[in-house]
């Protein structure tokens, strides 16, 4: 018999739980009156800022460094080196850059090379080393 109250007693404080869900109120938080306003959901603040009384653009980022060899003007690099065999069948290495494009009769394993190209970081590749560097130009050293 005393199983059975303290099941029922569960199931009781289940239900009143769950109604109380159902409808959003718990019970213990009063519903405001229309002479108290309502609260404020929306702020027009920047959402860059993190100061909102402050409503200013955060400062600018300086610029990422640019790798050893680059150009200001175009953004090409430079690379020379010897082309080493990624751990994928087709992937080319060298230094720390994975060569993307670029003729294949020069780009080979093994070889002396000078490369000019631009390394973009986002670019998706099957080879899991080096940052991509999309070959412009390629010549034996």
């Amino acid at each position: 018999m005393r199983t059975i109250r303290i099941v029922a007693s569960a199931m009781v404080a289940c239900l009143v739980l769950s109604a109380c869900a159902q409808d959003g109120t718990t019970g213990t938080s009063p519903t405001p009156s229309a002479s108290e306003g309502a609260p404020v959901t929306n702020s027009p603040v920047d959402p860059g800022t993190t100061d909102p009384g402050n409503p200013s653009p955060p400062p600018a980022k300086s610029p990422a460094p640019r790798p050893p060899g680059t150009t200001p003007s175009t953004g090409a690099v430079t690379v020379s080196g010897t082309i080493t065999a990624g751990v994928e069948a087709g992937c080319l290495l060298l230094d720390r850059y994975l060569l993307v494009g670029g003729p294949g009769e020069v780009l080979r394993a093994g070889a002396r090379v000078t490369v000019t190209g631009r390394v973009q970081p986002d670019l998706m590749t099957t080879c899991q080393q080096g940052t991509p560097f999309v070959v412009e130009s390629a010549k034996a050293a």
